[in-house]
């Protein structure tokens, strides 16, 4: 199993700073889901620079930011003072989540757990079964074995599911690991799946289009 590793947020700086701090599309619908399902502890796993914590904690859920950087709690926890937010942090590594059984009735980890090999992915899904309660609800993303990235001959190849992004940014030498549908039907095999699809994103980079695949995952504890 790979050593896990975060994101660099001490060189996302400014505009690319900005970017994110806009919660993401799918983030609004899981907002109002969990609301009128009256959930209230929601974990946001890998909270990045906070903008999943702020936009929870400001809709009245009680709030856990967890991530494996140091710099991206400090960040969140000083943009959550200034919204007058009073949330829980906590610095780990999420193969070893410090948490209680059964605290959390909502989980979102968008583009989180998949930084890692797929031993230490089905460790991660372990802990999330251990950490959410009885019809508790989790989103989560994982990169797909259609994109670009798994594609990449020249990033070293970790198992059969998993490579070394080897792109400079703060995203290198961080481990990625990609899925196809069967194996999202396998890994979640112990919880209900309520959805799955795949979503492809385009962005233009160097004047060329490129574009990723991630599948959007919604799953319940029996």
């Amino acid at each position: 199993m790979v050593e896990s590793k975060g994101w660099n947020w001490e060189i996302v700086k400014d505009e690319k700073e900005d970017i994110w701090k806009k919660p993401s599309i799918e983030s609004y619908y899981l907002l109002n889901r969990w609301k009128e399902q009256d959930k209230k502890e929601f974990l946001d796993l890998g909270c990045g620079l906070g903008r999943h914590s702020i936009l929870f904690g400001k809709n009245g859920f009680n709030v856990s930011a967890f991530d494996i950087s140091k710099e991206a709690i400090n960040k969140t926890q000083e943009w959550a003072e200034k919204e007058g937010l009073n949330l829980d942090y906590k610095v780990g590594d999420m193969l070893e989540l410090p948490y209680s059984d059964e605290k959390f009735d909502c989980i979102y980890c968008r583009n989180v757990i998949s930084h890692t090999d797929t031993e230490g992915m089905k460790k991660v899904i372990k802990e999330l079964y251990r950490i959410m309660r009885s019809n508790g609800e989790c989103y989560l993303t994982l990169g797909s074995k259609d994109t670009w990235g798994f594609k990449q001959e020249s990033w070293p190849l970790i198992d059969e599911n998993t490579r070394l992004r080897m792109e400079e940014g703060p995203e290198y030498k961080v481990p990625h690991f990609y899925v196809d549908y069967n194996l999202v039907k396998e890994l979640f095999k112990d919880f209900e799946i309520l959805n799955i699809y795949q979503v492809v994103d385009y962005y233009e980079k160097e004047e060329r289009i490129e574009n990723s695949y991630h599948y959007h995952i919604l799953i319940r504890k029996k």
